[in-house]
């Protein structure tokens, strides 16, 4: 049985159009909450690490993708831990 996956929006500042990702997983680290997303439903497209920014009461989440080199590597190895069968690069 496939479970459906969770689905987020985002809203581009760059192009003006929203980006579709579907949630693999979600993680806590340091206080600050991440999720692993794909591009596709099926989960093989291109993956991504977001960091929820925002403050709690807010009406909607704000996410920024992860960028810098450090917070990249120990979130990519928890992720990669929580989801043996899956190569993050």
């Amino acid at each position: 049985m496939k479970t459906q996956m969770s689905k987020i929006t985002l809203a581009s500042s760059e192009s003006g159009e929203d980006v579709e990702l579907f949630v693999l997983e979600q993680t806590r680290l340091f206080g600050n909450d991440y999720l692993l997303v794909c591009d596709t439903p099926d989960g093989d497209g291109d993956a991504y690490i977001l960091k929820d920014l925002s403050r709690d009461g807010e009406a909607e989440a704000v996410y920024e993708f992860v960028e810098d080199d450090k917070e990249l590597a120990v979130v990519s190895d928890v992720f990669s831990q929580m989801l043996d069968d899956i190569a993050l690069v």
